[in-house]
């Protein structure tokens, strides 16, 4: 709506409410074109998006929408194309509350049906939240003499909350199953339905029956329907943007896909950004699941594997209670991104990887905190490393890798070393090494192959450091071939860096199981110099 020409606009920090934007003077991304399209195309819809990405905004601007409230929507794209004189009756639910049972869920769903149906000055009765809600549409489409749109926000949440507890994920999830099946059973009595949450659970699990529920997690029409692209900072905070490098606001925050042709920005990350003047990972600090990190943990994922990971579009969405692929968990949580397409065949395979700086430094940071046991790997010694390298110090670095490497606890706490395989202990300390140098903004490289070999890790630093992580097995004879091994890494010619400095080669070894032996080598300049010994 309109505002005067002399009053400055306000950042939406924590506004999800669509009138409050509008009436409050503050900016707003105009998405109503998108909304529009999708109204014409189609009628029933499910949307995934990480949390704080502005589904709620979405949802509740719909609602104002088949409400009718068109001053709220003056000077915006959908204004001139929308039929005032129709008011829908609209049912928006909300289930970002916190249920400690399934009887707590459905009391609060049958409160909220109650409090819609009050509203509207009807009567509802019903003992169970199917029933409520199937009487709920219904009676407000004879009463209304419209057909009812059906918006529902965070439809996962209940499930997702009780992850930990899979008992009580299911019972969420067999009640929530029950009241979603209204829907087909309501479809004449429905204008429009939305469905969004973070994750994509199957349609097994919760959505059977619902043939006609289409998801648009990935299409491209609709891919920035929630999020910032580069052309919405332009259009809306080009005043705001003043003073800001933008390719480093890029670098912090640009980069989700969900295969349009514009890569997106978090808005709680720009709008925290516009405001405080300071670059900082403003999502990722705002409720970072415990619960991610863990299933990383349990399921000896390297962090190494992280920058670049395969996953097929059935894997991203096979999301549910007793079985979630780890693809299918870190993209829906917004933790991984789609970085490019491939084909096997006529099936597309998605090649992943973090979507930003801002995701990288923190997950892997988070992952170093865990990764140390009980008692973390010291945030005060890795803040160090950055130093050492930018001046060249290898004298520190020994001692310093020395240090760290002699900090790092045997796997134990997550059973990696229960096999007796070499190759669990050489992961989980390359997954420690990679983590303690991607979390200190270094460009890193993994298990890059060139004519002269392949390097376990390369991190850009002052020319080239080159870090070989290798871990010893409990018995002898892995611990020497882990040495011998270690050993070939430190030969060889290597490339040299962009800025034309001569490389730095380092290998660290671990040479038995008890990490007694822990052995360092460095090569800057033609030097060669051997640490043996703890």
């Amino acid at each position: 709506m309109p505002r005067p020409h002399d009053t400055p606009r306000r950042l939406p920090i924590g506004i999800q409410t669509f009138a409050d934007i509008r009436r409050g003077g503050c900016y707003y991304v105009d998405k109503t074109a998108q909304i529009l399209a999708l109204i014409d195309n189609g009628k029933c819809y499910f949307l995934s998006r990480p949390r704080r990405f502005g589904k709620s905004l979405l949802v509740d601007t719909i609602k104002e929408l088949f409400e009718g409230n068109e001053a709220l929507f003056e000077g915006l794209a959908i204004h001139c194309h929308w039929d005032w004189r129709k008011r829908h009756p609209v049912v928006r639910l909300d289930l970002s509350g916190s249920f400690r049972t399934p009887e707590e869920l459905e009391e609060n769903l049958l409160g909220q049906f109650a409090d819609i149906a009050e509203e509207a000055g009807i009567a509802i009765d019903a003992t169970t939240a199917a029933v409520g809600l199937r009487r709920l549409i219904r009676r407000l489409r004879r009463h209304a003499g419209q057909r009812v749109a059906l918006l529902v926000d965070e439809y996962d949440k209940p499930i997702l909350d009780a992850l930990v507890t899979p008992a009580l994920a299911r019972a969420n999830r067999d009640l929530l199953h029950g009241v979603y099946s209204i829907i087909k059973a309501c479809d004449a009595d429905l204008e429009f339905v939305l469905l969004t949450g973070v994750s994509r659970f199957s349609k097994v699990s919760i959505f059977s029956g619902l043939n006609n529920l289409a998801d648009i997690t990935l299409d491209a029409r609709y891919s920035s329907l929630c999020g910032y692209t580069d052309g919405d900072l332009e259009a809306t905070f080009a005043d705001r943007l003043a003073g800001l490098d933008r390719e480093a606001i890029r670098e912090w925050y640009n980069g989700y896909s969900w295969l349009g042709e514009e890569r997106l920005y978090n808005p709680y990350d720009i709008l925290l950004l516009l405001d405080r003047r300071e670059f900082d990972a403003y999502w990722f600090e705002t409720g970072t699941s415990t619960h991610v990190v863990d299933q990383l943990l349990e399921r000896n994922v390297s962090a190494v594997d992280l920058e670049d990971t395969l996953a097929s579009g059935d894997l991203l969405s096979n999301f549910d209670v007793a079985e979630a692929a780890t693809e299918a968990l870190l993209f829906q949580s917004g933790y991984l991104t789609i970085r490019s397409v491939e084909r096997d065949g006529r099936r597309p395979v998605y090649r992943l990887g973090f979507p930003n700086r801002e995701v990288r430094l923190s997950l892997t940071e988070r992952l170093l905190d865990r990764l140390g046991g009980k008692e973390p790997l010291g945030r005060a010694r890795r803040l160090q490393l950055p130093a050492l390298l930018r001046n060249g110090d290898f004298d520190g670095l020994e001692k310093w890798l020395r240090t760290m490497f002699a900090t790092i606890p045997c796997p134990r706490p997550y059973q990696w070393h229960t096999k007796n395989n070499i190759a669990d202990y050489e992961g989980y300390y390359a997954s420690v090494f990679y983590a303690l140098f991607a979390a200190q903004d270094f460009d890193v490289v993994v298990e890059d192959s060139s004519s002269h070999g392949r390097l376990d890790m390369g991190c850009a630093a002052r020319g080239h450091l080159f870090v070989r992580v290798q871990g010893g097995g409990a018995a002898g004879a892995a611990g020497a071939g882990a040495r011998a091994t270690a050993g070939t890494g430190l030969r060889g010619e290597v490339p040299r860096a962009t800025g034309g400095d001569p490389p730095h080669r380092c290998g660290v070894q671990q040479g038995d199981a008890e990490l007694g032996g822990v052995r360092c080598a460095t090569r800057s300049r033609g030097t060669h110099s051997r640490l043996n010994g703890a």
